[in-house]
């Protein structure tokens, strides 16, 4: 009987390794660049720099909180990713603003408290306008182009800017880009592809 009980033990143990190594392991995610070192100011007006998002897994965004266009539903996004955010997980989210002149911390912790955003996972930066369009351009990837008066359409169409999320890894390095809005996107699929990175990259970077 112990013979017999073991050769079974062994038996499982087996098959759990031969599924395991049928199960197609996820892929890796590519290093899309290095993200630049940047200093700017959070909704709270403490400072943030890459190095206080050293060892998170963050995504981000650029908006602004005047926005007439996609900004809002964007927002509501971001939270329905922190909402989704297991508590275990140390990721961040952050939404950089085109509108720094605009967008101080008290506008901003307005706007954020009007999302429901946790200063401890998501937080709004602001900062110098040109550094944060040089950051968003060269190293997320993110489109920033202020309109010129006679191209805006009304009074707060000052931006127009990209409208995707994308991951970077706790060694500041862009890992992902994801579509959130238009005709042939589909938000749920690209969230749980995006919550997905998140873990991934988190358990196995």
């Amino acid at each position: 009987m112990v013979w017999g009980g073991l050769a079974a033990i062994i038996l499982a143990i087996t098959g759990a390794l031969a599924v395991s190594r049928l199960k197609p392991a996820s892929p890796a995610l590519p290093v899309l660049g290095p993200v630049a070192d940047f200093a700017f100011t959070n909704q709270d007006s403490q400072p943030v720099s890459l190095a206080d998002l050293r060892g998170h897994v963050w995504v981000a965004d650029i908006i602004f909180t005047r926005c007439p266009g996609p900004c809002l539903r964007m927002t509501e996004q971001m939270k329905e990713l922190q909402a989704a955010l297991p508590a275990s997980s140390n990721a961040r989210l952050v939404s950089f603003t085109t509108d720094a002149g605009f967008d101080t911390p008290p506008v901003l912790k307005k706007y954020a408290g009007r999302f429901g955003a946790d200063p401890e996972r998501w937080m709004f930066l602001t900062g110098n306008k040109t550094n944060i369009a040089n950051l968003a351009i060269d190293s997320l990837k993110l489109t920033v182009v202020e309109k010129k008066p006679e191209e805006r359409t009304s009074p707060n169409d000052l931006f127009v800017h990209s409208t995707i999320f994308v991951i970077i890894d706790q060694q500041g390095q862009l890992r992902g880009v994801y579509e959130t809005g238009g005709e042939d996107v589909d938000w749920q699929k690209s969230k749980a592809e995006l919550l997905a990175a998140v873990r991934q990259l988190e358990h196995n970077p």
